[in-house]
């Protein structure tokens, strides 16, 4: 794949070298230099690179906005002795993880993984895997990053991807609509994707549960040697052209047909269940677009976006915009109005902030946490802090410390004790678990941020504040 997916992360411009994420692939590797991002084609990949120009198939990916374009380059290689050529691909700003999707966002990341397929194997290639790794989100849209994936097809021989792509997609889908949404956090853990036989353990194997599940995970995880049984080798199985069409026809209708419903969650009408009159929203609405306009930010993380009402004020002025919710309903709706409304600049995702996304893989440096990952020019926290204090037991020094690691400037909510929704989470608890008071609230932001502005919302006692990072 094109492991620069960290790719994307704003580093410090004189850092060079090989991308730590991209040392799987023998025919090349993604590195950096002088700030900016390239990938070395090892002659190894050769004739497979010339296939994928020559038949057209890279050209119609990219005008279809299926693959991530490139410009090859004369760059001195770090390894000329195994160089075919240097490619310069456009950069994804901000690189997102198959476990911080919602539903939604890794079936349509698996749809687009089967028509590049389907596009392959009639311009005879194939790809040579298919990890979920492979896709970003670019405008809105899942778009295939890994230009070295693709393969000259050979007739009649099997799909290697065909195990990774169930692990990676149809395994956690399945499991996410007949068992539960939040199974997709197994691919924390599973950075291969689930393993078949996991998902055949977790799964209804009858019922309600569709055969052609039974087939691509049971059978394939019987086939492979799972359950202690002689694998019969299903992924070595010949395949024609035709056949291999019909699997991947097969594979598209079995994930078209896997559904998620959100059902109505704590947070899913927070909106419709408000202290805000309607009037307070607006004028909310009106500071959070009055300090955007002062800011100019490039980059805005909203955290704790529920359904991205605020994410958009941003996103609608052109800023690349990442709407962060722990609710996986939020996050579905949220991602299913950017696809309706054709938003480019909205990224939906799904963290929670008190157990954010940690560095997994081979020595814990292939995939980034999220602080890696920024920091944002403005983060919003809208009616967020209260929850930090109070549901997860943080102290607001340490939320202070959080903010001031991820934010140049801060646009953030006070919600006082004794306003209905602190009381609404008070109702689980005996008291308040830290000192929790605007005074204190701002000398401990104070400690690391410059206190710009601060607007009361009317009908309300609740505080929007305008803050800047203080210099190192």
């Amino acid at each position: 794949m094109w492991k620069g997916s960290s790719e994307g992360r704003k580093a410090d411009p004189n850092h060079n070298g090989v991308v730590a994420s991209s040392f799987r692939d023998r025919c090349g590797f993604v590195f950096r230099q002088e700030g900016r991002l390239y990938r070395q084609i090892n002659q190894c990949y050769q004739e497979h690179y010339e296939q994928l120009i020559r038949s057209s198939l890279y050209e119609d990916l990219v005008a279809d906005n299926l693959l991530i374009p490139h410009v090859e380059v004369i760059f001195e290689s770090l390894y000329p002795d195994i160089c075919y050529k240097i490619i310069q691909p456009e950069v994804i700003n901000f690189v997102s993880y198959p476990y911080e999707w919602c539903f939604s966002q890794l079936k349509s990341a698996a749809l687009l993984t089967l028509r590049i397929q389907k596009m392959a194997v009639n311009r005879r290639m194939s790809l040579k895997d298919s990890s979920a790794y492979n896709v970003q989100f670019l405008r809105g849209r899942p778009i295939f990053i890994d230009t070295l994936s693709f393969e000259i097809y050979s007739e009649s021989r099997p799909w290697k991807a065909y195990r990774q792509f169930c692990q990676h997609f149809l395994a956690p889908l399945a499991l996410m609509s007949y068992k539960d949404v939040r199974l997709n956090k197994l691919l924390i853990e599973f950075i291969d994707g689930i393993p078949l036989d996991l998902a055949s353990i977790l799964l209804p194997m009858s019922g309600k549960c569709k055969p052609a599940l039974f087939f691509h995970l049971y059978l394939h995880a019987k086939s492979l040697g799972y359950f202690g049984r002689r694998p019969t080798k299903l992924n070595d199985r010949l395949l024609s052209r035709k056949a291999f069409l019909h699997l991947l026809d097969h594979l598209e209708s079995t994930i078209q047909g896997l559904k998620w419903t959100p059902r109505k969650g704590e947070w899913t009408d927070y909106y419709a269940d408000t202290n805000y009159s309607t009037e307070a929203l607006n004028q909310k609405k009106e500071i959070v677009e009055g300090y955007l306009e002062r800011l100019n930010p490039r980059s805005v993380w909203d955290l704790g976006a529920n359904e991205g009402i605020f994410s958009r004020i941003s996103s609608r002025r052109g800023i690349e915009t990442i709407s962060i919710d722990c609710d996986p309903a939020a996050v579905e709706r949220n991602y299913i109005q950017c696809i309706k409304e054709k938003e480019s600049n909205l990224l939906p995702l799904l963290v929670n902030l008190a157990q954010p996304s940690p560095k997994v893989g081979w020595h814990n440096e292939e995939r980034m946490t999220l602080f890696e990952r920024g920091p944002a020019d403005t983060v919003l926290a809208l009616a967020l802090i209260h929850h930090l204090v109070i549901s997860n037991n943080l102290p607001l020094d340490r939320c202070a410390k959080f903010f001031e690691a991820i934010a140049h400037s801060l646009v953030i909510e006070f919600v006082p004790e004794h306003d209905s929704q602190v009381k609404r989470l008070l109702s689980r608890r005996d008291a308040i678990p830290h000192a929790y008071s605007a005074e204190r609230f701002e000398a401990e932001f104070g400690k690391y941020f410059s206190i710009l502005d601060s607007r009361p919302i009317r009908d309300s006692e609740r505080t929007i504040y305008l803050m800047a990072r203080k210099a190192a």
